[in-house]
């Protein structure tokens, strides 16, 4: 036998915003969803990503 599903509203702490999705759950709350999430949204912090690709940088050339 399969699990009742159910219609959730979830909300996310983050940014406010709602959706409703179906769940086994009776409620869901979300601390960072798609609207907020920076991977999603496209914006990331420059500075975290370029010092990673520095530190890699800098130990390729290190290597060679």
């Amino acid at each position: 036998m399969h699990p009742a599903l159910h219609l959730v509203g979830v909300d996310c702490a983050s940014c406010g915003s709602s959706f409703t999705l179906r769940s086994t759950a009776t409620a869901l709350a979300v601390d960072v969803c798609a609207s907020c999430h920076p991977a999603y949204t496209g914006v990331e912090r420059a500075s975290a990503a370029g010092t990673r690709v520095d530190r890699f940088n800098r130990r390729r050339s290190l290597a060679a």
